[in-house]
């Protein structure tokens, strides 16, 4: 078995996440999140929204609609470009992205996949329709009749309701440049073949950043921006700096809107690969929507007096990407007493709980009860607190080191005597006693 597959396996036993529409045999590329993913989810999200928006001056929240004017598609590209090379198999028709079974860029001609020999992974024959462009985004229909004028789309990035919102963002508030606007939410991609757990799905959520400048000083903003979007990820999230790898993509391999980006990747069990994007977008999306609206996207400099269409530099996240990247990093195996011991090494500030509460024996009224009083008080002032008192305590601590809980308190004998308890720590195992006031 892989890690990915132990991965996996971890994730559903112990409510991380699960397939999406499980019980009526699933939906390719869905997923669900249980109670201990959903926790890890919030607080990587919060974590990330702490770090960019709330901790700086010149960065401010915005929160889009999911179903947008079509306008947008059509002055963003996605209309007419965002589409990946599909191809079938004449033998089986089991369709496939042309350029994760060949190695070929998207933009593959018919005769350069052919020259390929690629078989098919399905079942193994060399007999293949046509590369064709697939577009990716989900179609839909808004109000009560349906016809081409009640076609819309469920968005396929987060970043055109930023671009849509920046004149009103301008008008209403007037931030310095350089500024940035940032969003976290779900975005809808019609992918051909979603594949390794969550990393390529259907359905997920970004975190995005559009960060305005004044075009002279790009680059500068630019290195700042990448400098952070690496401290965020070794030093708030915790993922180790070697697992992290920058990838300066060429141009003929760069999004039609781009002049540089650079590829984050990370060490997955699946091989190396994307965990996030920073993109020199130019000034190419207000452009745009300036030519399909009508509306003026310049920026008058508070200061000079000049006035510009800003440039962006984004820098985008994918949550479930970072979630896998945090699941990797933090999955371990080791040997404790001559037995193999699966632990989830989370940093403490996104451990789906903090401290699990156990009192030795459950059914010694007295232990209990202290260790409710012992609970209740670290519930208060940490919320994210657990109770166990399932099974002897080594299965207890078996089970907490898989969800990541960084400390066990256990309630025994000696503590109604003295006011100890005995803290086990997850990574090291050692087990300490402390003072109840001092925990």
């Amino acid at each position: 078995m892989s890690k990915l597959d132990d991965i996996v396996s971890l994730c559903k036993r112990r409510g991380f996440i699960f397939p999406g529409s499980d019980i009526y045999g699933g939906m390719a590329g869905t997923w669900d999140f249980g109670p201990l993913g959903v926790s890890l989810k919030k607080k990587i999200m919060q974590t990330w929204w702490n770090y960019w928006v709330e901790n700086r001056d010149d960065m401010f929240g915005v929160d889009a609609a999911i179903i947008m004017n079509p306008r947008t598609w059509i002055a963003s590209g996605h209309a007419a470009t965002f589409s990946d090379p599909l191809v079938e198999c004449k033998e089986c028709h089991n369709r496939f992205r042309a350029d994760k079974i060949a190695d070929v860029s998207e933009k593959v001609t018919p005769d350069e996949f052919r020259a390929t020999h690629t078989k098919c992974p399905n079942c193994g024959k060399e007999n293949w329709d046509d590369v064709k462009p697939f577009n990716m985004m989900f179609s839909t229909h808004v109000g009560s009749v349906v016809d081409d004028a009640s076609v819309a789309y469920l968005r396929p990035e987060t970043a055109q309701g930023i671009f849509t919102n920046y004149k009103n963002v301008v008008d209403s508030i007037y931030p310095d440049l350089p500024f940035g606007l940032c969003q976290q939410g779900k975005a809808f991609r019609n992918e051909i073949s979603p594949r390794d757990f969550v990393f390529r799905s259907r359905e997920f959520e970004q975190m995005e950043i559009e960060y305005f400048v004044n075009p002279a000083s790009w680059e500068e903003n630019f290195e700042k921006l990448l400098k952070s979007c690496h401290d965020f990820l070794e030093n708030i999230i915790g993922l180790p700096a070697e697992m992290i790898h920058d990838f300066e993509v060429a141009p003929e391999d760069r999004a039609h809107y781009s002049k540089r980006t650079v590829d984050v990747e990370f060490d997955y069990p699946i091989g190396r690969e994307e965990l996030m994007g920073i993109a020199y977008r130019t000034d190419f999306d207000l452009q745009n929507i300036a030519r399909e609206s009508g509306k003026n996207m310049e920026y008058r400099d508070k200061m000079t007096g000049e006035a510009f269409v800003p440039h962006v530099i984004e820098p985008s996240f994918g949550v479930e990407r970072l979630i896998m990247a945090v699941l990797t990093s933090a999955y371990t195996e080791d040997e404790v007493n001559g037995e193999k011991r699966v632990v989830l090494k989370l940093p403490e500030n996104l451990a789906p709980y903090r401290f699990c509460v156990s009192p030795l024996l459950k059914n010694k009224p007295e232990l209990v009860e202290k260790a409710k009083t012992v609970y209740d008080a670290l519930r208060a002032k940490y919320n994210n607190v657990t109770w166990d008192d399932s099974g002897n305590i080594g299965k207890r601590y078996r089970k907490q080191d898989e969800i990541g809980t960084p400390k066990c308190v256990v309630i025994d004998f000696d503590t109604l005597e003295d006011d100890t308890v005995t803290v086990r720590d997850r990574d090291t195992t050692n087990q300490t006693r402390v003072k109840i006031s001092e925990l």
